[in-house]
Order: structure tokens, then sequence, then C-alpha cells
């Protein structure tokens, strides 16, 4: 019977790529991670890790006992999961990572909504990008991730995570000039005319940044991006104060009326999905499912409100 303490720490060395980053995610010192996985070597009687420059990596045995060793997780986040559901009362910490905008206009409505319903629940809320934050679930630093997805930028889909859509966000192209400036001439003409402005963008590899220069170039031109943030708010206020364009989202408005000029997208373009995701056996547990029902309601909340801001107009 193998060790199920040396196998997570070998699956933990799968996820995260070296050692020492075993060592930081769990408290430990690298000597006593490398220490144990020489133990679970002998016990399984194969060698599981060969040198590779600095670094180790796995072999293919090992990577047969790490397939094993998510299946046993899995279970027994099952298990955990029907525990939590026979008791009467919801306890215990719950770990959310959220890119900037739905942490802003959702999770503060559905943090209120579970301190309501569930007052012993802890919740533990990170501000995370999706492309770091997904690999981090996986590696069991969060039980729940708000994620999003671009047009035509399918997310790969790992089997042992499971997506659940929240909502559709419109994708608008934020002016920074007068409001005469029309799209008479279509969305893409629209989009053309700021060819030789300057832009804001999402930083370089981010697939927010690689739909935004494919719309461009679709469009006849490569921006002149001097501006790279996350901070989609940054964003909103350069184009605010006439500094560069932007591609900006219904949810940077958080249900107020935008505060720029903001004209169409072309056709296929007009949308991000925002969705959860959880870890495969994770998705029954009442924590995840009283999170899940909190930030449908928050997308209600907010849809509401921003419906009864235009009827005020």
């Amino acid at each position: 019977m193998f060790d199920l303490h040396r196998l997570r720490l070998l699956r933990e060395l799968r996820h995260r790529g070296t050692l020492a980053a075993v060592a930081a995610a769990l408290s430990y010192a690298p000597s006593s991670v490398s220490q144990q996985l020489s133990q679970l070597e002998t016990e399984v009687g194969v060698p599981l890790l060969e040198p590779v420059g600095r670094r180790v990596r796995l072999t293919a045995q090992a990577e047969i006992l790490v397939a094993h060793t998510e299946a046993v997780l899995e279970r027994l986040e099952r298990a955990e999961a029907d525990i939590a559901a026979s008791l009467t009362d919801l306890t215990g910490t719950l770990r959310i990572a959220s890119f900037q905008t739905a942490a802003l206009a959702l999770v503060p409505t559905a943090l209120g909504l579970l301190r309501d319903q569930h007052p012993h629940l802890r919740v533990h809320v990170t501000h995370r990008e999706p492309e770091k934050a997904l690999p981090a679930l996986q590696a069991r630093d969060f039980d729940l991730v708000l994620a999003e997805e671009y047009p035509g930028n399918p997310n790969p889909r790992p089997a042992e995570l499971e997506q659940e859509n929240l909502l559709d966000d419109p994708l608008h192209l934020a002016l920074p000039k007068p409001a005469d400036t029309g799209d008479a001439d279509g969305p893409t003409a629209a989009l053309r005319s700021l060819a030789g402005h300057p832009w804001v963008m999402e930083p370089e590899g981010t697939p927010a940044r690689h739909w935004a220069m494919t719309l461009c170039r679709n469009a006849g031109f490569e921006p002149d991006v001097r501006f790279e943030t996350t901070d989609l708010l940054l964003h909103q206020r350069l184009v605010e104060q006439q500094h560069a364009a932007a591609f900006l989202p219904d949810l940077v408005w958080n249900g107020q009326p935008p505060t720029v000029t903001l004209r169409q997208l072309p056709r296929g373009q007009r949308t991000r999905r925002i969705f959860t995701v959880v870890r495969q056996g994770r998705s029954r547990h009442p924590a995840v499912l009283a999170c899940r029902d909190a930030l449908r309601r928050a997308v209600t909340f907010r849809s509401n409100e921003a419906q009864g801001n235009v009827a005020h107009r």
C-alpha cells in the first residue's frame, strides 16, 4: 500500500514543476520533500524522478501513479462533499479566485448573500487572473475559480475540471474621441478609424490580448499598444482621459452608465463568456453549490439594477 501523503507530494510536483515550489506551497523544507519522494520510490520499486539539468521531471511510471492519485483524491473530495451535505450547518472555508471585473461587480454581492445564509462559512477570496488561477485550482490552492473566455479563443478544458456558465458579458470598443465619432459604416470601420491612435490592452500572452490583437488585425491594422495592464479600471481611466482606445466589457461599469463613448464590435466578437470552474468531485459540495447560487443571484441583481438605471435616465 502506497503512502497517500507521499503520493500527494508527487502530484504536487507534477502540477507545480519544481521541488522548491512544492516546498513553498506546503511550507516544507525542499530537503524534506525530496526525502519523502525518495521513500515513495522505494515503496513503488521503480524510479519516479529523473534529472533534467538542475531540475527533475516525472518518469512515465510516476505519471501513471499521479493519474491514479488524482482519481483517489477526487473520490475523497466526493466523500467530503457527501459528509458536508449530511450536516445542517455549513461550515469550513471556501477558497475563491476571481479576475478583477468579476471580483468588483459580482463577488461582493455574492459574499453578502453567503454571509446572510451561511454565517459560519468562511470565504477567502483572491484576485487572480484565470490563466494563473486555473492551474492553481488543479493544484488545490482554490476550491472555485471565476474565469473568462473571449470569442474565438476557447480555453483548454482539462477532464479533471468542471465548468458552469455564469453569464455572457458584452464587449465594446471604447472611444478616446468625442461622441461624434460614429460607426455609420459599420463596426469594422469604427474600429479601423482608431488605427493611428494609442491603445491600452492586457499584457502579451494573455487570452484577452490575443483576442484584441486578432480583432485589430482582422480590421486591417496593427495597433499601437502603449499601455499594458490587467487592470481594466485603468483601461477605463485612460480612455476617459483620451490617452488610449480600449476594448471594455460591461462588467467594468458595474451596472452604472458608461463614462465613455462605446461602439459595437463586429459580429461574433461581442461577448465574453464568464463561468465558474471547480475540480471534479467538488461540484456537489454544499459550499460550492451555495457559492454558485449566490453568484447567479448576484448576476440577476446586477441585471435588474442596470435596467433600473436605464429606466431612470
